[in-house]
C-alpha cells in the first residue's frame, strides 16, 4: 500500500498521485500545492477571514475534511478549534507531518464506501474545491448524510469552473472560451462535472438536509472592480486562475483527450494572455452551499 501510494507518475514534467491513479487528473507537486495554498486564501478573503460559512453553534467535535489537498484548512480549523478532531483525507500523501496535535491526516478516496462506524459520526463535514473530481456527487452528498450526526453540518465551497462576464468582454476571450468547452467536453467524457456547485443545494433538500442555504459570489479574474476588497481578491484570482492553467490544461486536455505537451503548452500561453488581458473583465462564481441535518434524522 505504501509503494503504491508513493510510485508516483510523472508526465509533462508534473507529478501525479499513484493510489487510485486517474481517479483526479491534477498533479499533486509542490507548484500544485502552492496553487492550492494560494486558493485557499481567496477563499479566507471571500469569507473574511472565517474558515466556513455553516452557522455552527459551537465547536463541532469531529470534523471530516474531504479532499483535504496540502491540509492547509484541516490545520488551520484545528489550531482555531483545539478541542474539535479533525480528519483530512486526499489521494495524495502531501500533508506535513508537523501538525496540530488534534489533526489527523489518512489517504482514503471519498468515492469509495465509508467505513466509519456510528460512533465515529462527525459534527461538521467540509467539501472544497472537488468539482472535476468526482463521478458521483448524490452518493457524495448521501454519505456524509449518513455519516453526520443528528443536527450535523455539511458544507460544500465549490467554484463554478467558468469565466464570465456581466459588460460582453469574456466574448473577446476567445482562446478562454476554446479552452472552457474543450476542458468540459474532457469532463463529461470521463463522467465527471466541471460546474456542480449550482447544483449542491438540490442535491442536498434531496438527501434529506434541511436549512439549507445557498451563496453565490462573483470572484474577479483581475483588479477591475471599483470596490477597494473586491479588487484585492481579483489580484489573487487572476494569479491563481493563471498558474492554474497549465495543470488543467494537461490533466483534461493532455491525460482525457490525448494532446500533446507541445499543443498543450501552446494553448496555456495564449489562455494565459487572456486571462492578464487588462480589458476582460472576466468573473468566476464561487458557491457556499450548507445544510443541517435533521436532529430527529
Amino acid at each position: 500500500m505504501v509503494r503504491q501510494v508513493l510510485n508516483y507518475e510523472y508526465i509533462n514534467g508534473r507529478r501525479y498521485h499513484a493510489y487510485r491513479s486517474g481517479a483526479y487528473v491534477l498533479p499533486n507537486d509542490e507548484q500544485e500545492q502552492d496553487r492550492l495554498d494560494l486558493l485557499h486564501h481567496i477563499f479566507l478573503l471571500i469569507l473574511g477571514g472565517k474558515l466556513y460559512d455553516a452557522p455552527l453553534i459551537s465547536a463541532p467535535s469531529r470534523v471530516l475534511d474531504i479532499g483535504t489537498g496540502t491540509g492547509i484548512w484541516a490545520i488551520d480549523f484545528a489550531d482555531e478549534n483545539p478541542g474539535s478532531e479533525v480528519i483530512g483525507i486526499d489521494l495524495s500523501p502531501i500533508q506535513p507531518t508537523w501538525i496540530p496535535p488534534n489533526a489527523k491526516f489518512f489517504i482514503d478516496d471519498a468515492e469509495s464506501e465509508w467505513l466509519y462506524t456510528r460512533a465515529e459520526a462527525f459534527d461538521f463535514i467540509h467539501v472544497r474545491t472537488m468539482s472535476g473530481s468526482l463521478a458521483d456527487w448524490d452518493r457524495l452528498v448521501r454519505q456524509a448524510y449518513a455519516h453526520l450526526e443528528p443536527g450535523g453540518w455539511l458544507e460544500f465551497q465549490e467554484p463554478i469552473e467558468l469565466c464570465e462576464s456581466d459588460d460582453g468582454t469574456i466574448e473577446r476571450a476567445q482562446t478562454i472560451l476554446q479552452w472552457q468547452a474543450l476542458c468540459a467536453q474532457a469532463a463529461r467524457g470521463s463522467g465527471i462535472e466541471l460546474c456542480v456547485g449550482l447544483t449542491l443545494k438540490r442535491r442536498m433538500v434531496q438527501a434529506g438536509f434541511v436549512d439549507v442555504e445557498e451563496k453565490v459570489i462573483k470572484v474577479p479574474v483581475g483588479p477591475w472592480p471599483k470596490d477597494p476588497r473586491m479588487k484585492e481578491i481579483g489580484r489573487y484570482g487572476r494569479e491563481h486562475l493563471a498558474v492554474g492553467v497549465e495543470p488543467y490544461t494537461f490533466g483534461f486536455l493532455g491525460k482525457l483527450l490525448g494532446w500533446s505537451e507541445a499543443e498543450c503548452r501552446v494553448m496555456i500561453a495564449k489562455v494565459v494572455a487572456d486571462v492578464r488581458n487588462r480589458n476582460l473583465h472576466l468573473y468566476i462564481r464561487f458557491c457556499f452551499v450548507h445544510g443541517r441535518k435533521p436532529k430527529e434524522g
